[in-house]
């Protein structure tokens, strides 16, 4: 997926200036693609020179004038060309399960210090599970009442939120496992 698909699936929802787009950004399409505020600007050049979006300006009392981007009939094409061609499936990179591995060749005091790394890589998922939690309790009070575009942001959440779950009970198991450990010196690993 690329940057551009994202926007276009935002600005179809609802039509956004680049400040509006890039805080939807920051409070829920960055569940699943994430990007700075400069990168989005970036891009919504990048794709109305290649017609895919259009702006409108908009005057506002006392502040610059607004451009307000919603997608073309051309940016329309583009979206369901991408949305019909195959998904691969990701590569994981995951830098602290490596971590987590090369706690073998580390001792006690180390591991104790990937504990704490581990309890604070936790609190923060847990704190993503909370927010997801709360966005779904806000945005979607009666899912038996959503139309097929609430439906679908529902179920995106939802697998945030299944996500979310998934870490903070591996991180369990993975500080149940290194505080199980025997603090005796440390072996090498079997090649």
């Amino acid at each position: 997926m690329s940057l551009e698909h994202a926007i276009l699936v935002s600005l179809l929802e609802q039509p956004a200036s680049g400040y509006e787009l890039a805080r939807r950004f920051d409070r829920s399409i960055g569940r699943f693609w994430t990007a700075t505020h400069q990168q989005i600007y970036r891009v919504l050049k990048r794709m109305e020179a290649d017609r895919w979006i259009t702006a409108e300006e908009v005057g506002q009392e006392g502040l610059p004038d607004k451009k307000i981007w919603s997608v073309t009939p051309g940016g329309r094409s583009a979206l369901v060309t991408w949305l019909r061609a195959p998904v691969q499936p990701e590569a994981v990179r995951h830098e602290l399960a490596v971590k987590i591995r090369g706690a073998a060749f580390d001792d006690p005091t180390g591991r104790a210090a990937l504990v704490a790394e581990v309890e604070r890589y936790r609190a923060d998922h847990e704190a993503t599970l909370a927010g997801y939690r709360a966005g779904e309790r806000r945005d979607f009070p009666d899912p038996a009442a959503l139309d097929a575009r609430g439906a679908l942001q529902h179920v995106v959440l939802r697998g945030g939120i299944a996500y979310e779950r998934m870490v903070l009970a591996w991180l369990d198991d993975v500080l149940t496992t290194l505080r199980d450990l025997d603090p005796a010196p440390l072996r090498k690993a079997d090649s």
